[in-house]
C-alpha cells in the first residue's frame, strides 16, 4: 500500500495541468534548404536526368508538358547565352517543376557540360539565360612515392589519380624521360585537389611544387606566374632555370613512341622497300587531347587521303610542326595557339593502321628528327623576377625538404635490395 501510495503521489505531481498544455504551442521545425544552382530545390519537385540519344531540347521539353510554341519562345531568348544543339548525350540536365502543379510543368532548366559550370535557362517569370559555376574548394595534398616498376604504380598503391602522373611527366618532359624511371627513383609533390560544392571531387587542379631523385641526380621544380596580365605560369627550378624548352616534347600526355623518324625504313607491304618515315607516331587511344608543342599560327586545318584530317602550325620563321591522323579538328586556319592548347584528338583517318598521332616537325622547311635537334629554351626568368622568385620558392622547398617518405616505402626498397643480394 505505501508503495503504491508513493507512485500515486509522483504520477500526480509530474502530470502538467491542463491549462499549462494549453498554453505548450506546437512548433514545427522549417525544412533545412537544399541550395544547388542558386535556388533552393524545396521550393520545387526536382527531376534529374541525362540527355539520351536523340534528344533534344524542344523534346525535352515537350515530354514534360511545355508546347512548342512556348518551347520557341524559351529557345530564341535563350540562344545568345547558349546554343541549345550543343547538349552532349551522357551530360545531366535538372529539371526544377513547379510544387502544386498537377502536370509539374518545368520552371527551369539547368544544363551541366562539366562537373564545374552549368547553364541556367530559368522561364517562370520572363525568360532568361546565364552561365555560371559551382563553388570550388581547393585543397592542398603532399604526396611520395619510390618507384618500383613506374610512377603511375606507385601513385595508385596510394590511391591517388594516375593524372599526377601526367602532369608530372609534362613538367619533367626535358629533365626525366618518365619510360626509363630507375627502380628506387624517389619522388615528392605538392599539389591541389578540386572539389565541388565542398564534396564532390573535380580532379587535380596543380602542382605546386615538385622533388624527383632521377639516378640519386635531384630535380626541383616550382610553379611560378611571369606574367600577371595575361596569366602565364611556367616551372623553373631551384636555381630560376626554365624546366621546358619552347617545344614540349610530344603532343601528347604520357604517350607511347610506336614509331621514329627514319628515312630508311622498310616496310614488307611494299615488298620491303624503303620508305622513309618523316614523322614521330605516338601511340594513344581514339579521343586523346592533341596539343600543340608550342606558340603558333595554324596555317592548316584540312584533310587528304595520306593525312586524313590535320593541323599545320608555323611558330616563327624557323620551325612548323604538323600533326596526322585526327579524329577531329578543334582549330581553324589562321587561328593563334598557345604551347599546351587542344588543337584535336587523336584518330584513325586517312593511312594508319592504329590509333595515333604522326608528329611532324620542319626547321627552315626541311624535316627533321625533333629529339635530334638542339631546340631553344623556354623563356629564362626576367632579371627584374628573378630576386621575387627565389624569395617565393624559399617555403616551398623547405616544405619539400621536410615531406619524410613513409617507412613502408623504404621498407619496400630494403626488401627489394635485401632478395637482389640474396638472389645475387
Amino acid at each position: 500500500m505505501l508503495f503504491a501510495a508513493i507512485c500515486l503521489f509522483y504520477s500526480c505531481k509530474e502530470d502538467p495541468k491542463e491549462e499549462e498544455l494549453e498554453d505548450l504551442a506546437v512548433v514545427e521545425a522549417e525544412p533545412e534548404q537544399i541550395l544547388e544552382f542558386g535556388f533552393n530545390l524545396n521550393d520545387y519537385i526536382v527531376k534529374r536526368d541525362t540527355i539520351r540519344r536523340g534528344d533534344s531540347f524542344g523534346e525535352i521539353l515537350e515530354r514534360n508538358n511545355i508546347g512548342y510554341p512556348q518551347i520557341f519562345q524559351i529557345a530564341e531568348k535563350a540562344k545568345d547565352t547558349f546554343d541549345i544543339r550543343k547538349l552532349q548525350i551522357g551530360k545531366p540536365y535538372t529539371l526544377l517543376c513547379a510544387k502544386g502543379d498537377s502536370l509539374e510543368k518545368p520552371k527551369c532548366f539547368i544544363y551541366q557540360p562539366n562537373k564545374e559550370e552549368y547553364v541556367v535557362i530559368n522561364f517562370q517569370d520572363s525568360i532568361h539565360a546565364y552561365t555560371s559555376r559551382k563553388p570550388i574548394k581547393y585543397v592542398e595534398k603532399e604526396v611520395t612515392g619510390i618507384i618500383t616498376s613506374n610512377i603511375s604504380q606507385a601513385l595508385d598503391d596510394q590511391g591517388v589519380s594516375v593524372a599526377l602522373a601526367y602532369k608530372m611527366s609534362d613538367i619533367y618532359a626535358w629533365t626525366i624521360d618518365f619510360f626509363r624511371l630507375q627502380k628506387n627513383d624517389k619522388f615528392k609533390v605538392i599539389y591541389t585537389e578540386k572539389f565541388i560544392d565542398d564534396s564532390i571531387y573535380a580532379g587535380i587542379d596543380n602542382i605546386k611544387a615538385a622533388y624527383f631523385e632521377h639516378n640519386k641526380e635531384p630535380f626541383y621544380a616550382f610553379e611560378f606566374e611571369t606574367d600577371s596580365v595575361r596569366g602565364l605560369k611556367d616551372y623553373f627550378n631551384e636555381e630560376a632555370n626554365n624546366l621546358r624548352r619552347a617545344f614540349l616534347k610530344a603532343p601528347v600526355e604520357y604517350k607511347r613512341i610506336s614509331s621514329r623518324y627514319n628515312l630508311r625504313r622498310r616496310i614488307a607491304l611494299y615488298g620491303n622497300r624503303i620508305r622513309p618515315h618523316k614523322g614521330t607516331d605516338f601511340a594513344a587511344n581514339i579521343g586523346t587531347p592533341i596539343r600543340a608543342t608550342a606558340n603558333g599560327t595554324v596555317t592548316k586545318s584540312s584533310f587528304t587521303r595520306g593525312n586524313g584530317n590535320y593541323v599545320k602550325i608555323r611558330h616563327n620563321a624557323t620551325y612548323e610542326t604538323q600533326y596526322l591522323h585526327m579524329k577531329k579538328q578543334n582549330v581553324k586556319a589562321g587561328q593563334y595557339v598557345k604551347q599546351g592548347d587542344i588543337i584535336g584528338w587523336v584518330g584513325m583517318t586517312g593511312n594508319t593502321s592504329g590509333p595515333h598521332v604522326c608528329y611532324r616537325f620542319w626547321k627552315n622547311g626541311k624535316q627533321v628528327d625533333p629529339f635530334k635537334e638542339d631546340l631553344p629554351e623556354a623563356e629564362p626568368i626576367s632579371d627584374s623576377l628573378k630576386a621575387k622568385y627565389l624569395d617565393f620558392i624559399k617555403p616551398l622547398k623547405t616544405q619539400l625538404d621536410n615531406i619524410p617518405f613513409s617507412y613502408s616505402e623504404i621498407d619496400s626498397i630494403l626488401d627489394g635490395n635485401l632478395i637482389t643480394e640474396a638472389n645475387n
